[in-house]
């Protein structure tokens, strides 16, 4: 067990249970096991907990690699800032997309190098400016003249990557192209912004979408791209040097097949211009898959043939990513303690006061009974990190355990 990551900060010095990888279905029955050793009288866990399998980091992380081995992840650390997570992947060679004052926190506390950070939100609070400025992070997206002037007054040594809207994308799980990037006929006058600000412009960031499934979009974007580029050349701007081709990447066949779409563009748009590095910002593409959640049984109603359950955790704690992340709940009883392999229609409620607090409605579920868990696979995506604290229900009190499969 003696890997990389096992030493990486926010690690190092935790307790890592260790087991045999052999494939994802018995991953999966290895980290249930770990699960109910866990919960097993003299266990420390009474509450909804998940477990970081960091292997599957690692797993996930050489599959990028081995797709886009000249795209570097910068990693978007808004989609989980599990520090043990963060600590792997730096450990790992990821650098990191951080969106806000915090998320740069996080990062540097782990002894990350400013370098490699890029503080990717177009829209900042003067004071956060100011901040980077103050730790050295000199890279930062931006889509508006406004924004320009903002960085020339706080951080004037600061490089600019101008981000351009995406190709229209119906089918991503998510359009971020509604609320940030240039459109085609803004990208001269904010180029000549910065130009007359002194700033320099690094390069071009787009995003075509959350879980983009037309793949085409990539090639479209970086087509657009290189217009930047050359409109940039053109105004006698200083080469541009870096190209952030964003994220929504998910794990899968999809991905590989955007990888190819992504190597093809990066060689027909950018092959002549050595120079420029190509960044990345995966996000669930490499945390999705490596958490799995236990959830308690805390309440149960009996309806005739129908059964409603209360659980620890709901729509405003980890299970938040169903509303905010569009996540698919599959629960499954980590082990049941009624016997026989029946099912019931059933509806599993989280703990909140709120009737909309639903995780599952007609559901088919085995018996349970309170104190019994149900277990969530692949949640590591936009779960804990937009949970609240309604209603008293904190989702900072979910713990994270740490195993390794090898």
């Amino acid at each position: 067990m003696q890997q990389p990551v096992l030493l990486a900060p926010g690690v190092k010095g935790r307790k890592v249970a260790a087991f045999k990888r052999d494939g994802e279905l018995k991953r999966k029955d290895a980290v249930s096991g770990l699960m109910r050793s866990i919960i097993a009288p003299g266990g420390d866990a009474r509450s909804a907990f998940f477990v970081l399998d960091l292997g599957e980091v690692v797993h996930l992380y050489n599959a990028w690699r081995r797709a886009l081995a000249d795209v570097r992840p910068y990693y978007a650390v808004k989609c989980n800032p599990e520090p043990a997570l963060l600590g792997a992947l730096a450990t790992l060679g990821a650098g990191f997309d951080c969106a806000s004052r915090r998320e740069i926190e996080a990062v540097l506390a782990l002894g990350v190098k400013p370098g490699l950070i890029v503080y990717a939100n177009p829209s900042k609070p003067e004071a956060d400016i100011k901040y980077a400025a103050e730790v050295g992070v000199n890279l930062t997206t931006y889509d508006s003249e406004e924004e320009v002037a903002k960085v020339q007054r706080w951080h004037p040594g600061c490089e600019l990557i101008l981000r351009i809207k995406g190709p229209d994308n119906a089918e991503a799980k998510i359009d971020l192209g509604t609320k940030y990037g240039a459109h085609a006929d803004e990208v001269v006058p904010l180029l000549r912004a910065a130009q007359r600000a002194g700033l320099n412009v690094a390069g071009v960031s787009f995003h075509v979408g959350d879980s983009a499934y037309r793949t085409g979009a990539y090639r479209e974007a970086m087509e657009a791209a290189r217009g930047v580029f050359d409109a940039a050349a053109a105004l006698g701007m200083p080469p541009m040097r870096v190209l952030d081709i964003g994220g929504g990447f998910k794990a899968g066949p999809k991905f590989d097949e955007a990888a190819g779409v992504i190597r093809n563009a990066v060689a027909r748009y950018f092959g002549e211009l050595p120079s420029v590095e190509v960044i990345g910002e995966p996000g669930r593409c490499l945390a999705e898959t490596a958490f799995t959640m236990a959830a308690r049984v805390i309440g149960k109603r009996t309806r005739g043939e129908v059964r409603e359950y209360w659980i620890d955790d709901g729509v405003y704690g980890a299970l938040s990513c169903i509303l905010m992340d569009h996540y698919v709940p599959r629960p499954r009883p980590l082990a049941s303690s009624c016997p026989g392999e029946q099912t019931y229609t059933s509806t599993v409620f989280g703990p909140t006061c709120d009737s909309r607090d639903e995780v599952v409605v007609g559901y088919q579920l085995p018996e349970v009974i309170v104190g019994d868990w149900l277990v969530f696979d692949d949640i590591g995506a936009y779960a804990a990190s937009t949970g609240a604290n309604f209603n008293g229900f904190f989702t900072s009190d979910i713990n994270t355990y740490l195993a390794y499969s090898s």
